[in-house]
């Protein structure tokens, strides 16, 4: 959730997108659909790949992979992709597709650890405790992101510190690895949810007369 919560540049990236490349709404639901897609890609991926994986090695590589993966709307800032020929809308699909898989492999590990903890009769309100915890997070990061737009001068119309601004909010994606220690170790999930399982009350069979 930390991660979720880091400064984000996506408010000024849309208004470089619309204003200055000139993609068209057609084209933003395009994309809307492919990131939808995308994210039950994420989904299909952790399950057959990443679920085994010690969630710390996890997470530590996703925030390390998202901070160098997130630098990538820099070739488009900088118009680098027109250089081999690929058009900007075909590299904002792909852009957006790797980032949304990332995104979704990055979550899923905080529902799984919540089912394995969650005692019975309550996982309703856990999940929409982690929804609403994780939409928090993703508003706090759009304040922050807003603010550092701000203070850098990037506005609807110039956009000349924009390439500053996708490089210090990616890197302070960074920032939660400090807190990595925090998360708890696989024996530790074995343990808890051992405890749960054995605190829920044995179902009581009602006898027949």
């Amino acid at each position: 959730m930390l991660w979720q919560s880091t400064p984000t540049s996506g408010s000024a990236l849309f208004y470089f997108e619309t204003n200055e490349l000139g993609f068209q709404p057609e084209f933003l639901g395009r994309l809307s659909l492919v990131s939808a897609i995308a994210s039950l890609f994420g989904t299909v991926l952790y399950d057959q790949k990443f679920k085994n994986v010690p969630q710390r090695t996890l997470f530590a590589w996703i925030a390390i992979l998202g901070t160098v993966l997130g630098m990538t709307p820099l070739i488009l800032v900088l118009h680098l992709n027109r250089m081999v020929g690929l058009p900007d809308q075909w590299f904002a699909i792909g852009d957006d597709v790797i980032l949304t898989v990332l995104g979704q492999v990055a979550f899923m590990p905080v529902l799984v650890l919540g089912a394995k903890l969650c005692p019975e009769g309550v996982e309703a309100s856990l999940y929409a405790a982690l929804m609403s915890i994780n939409n928090l997070s993703g508003g706090i990061g759009n304040i922050v992101g807003g603010l550092a737009t701000k203070t850098m001068g990037v506005t609807e119309s110039d956009f000349s510190n924009l390439p500053w601004l996708i490089f210090l909010t990616n890197i302070s994606g960074l920032l939660p690895l400090a807190f990595l220690n925090l998360l708890p170790g696989e024996e530790e999930v074995v343990k808890e949810s051992s405890e749960v399982v054995a605190s829920e009350p044995e179902p009581v069979l009602s006898e027949k007369e």
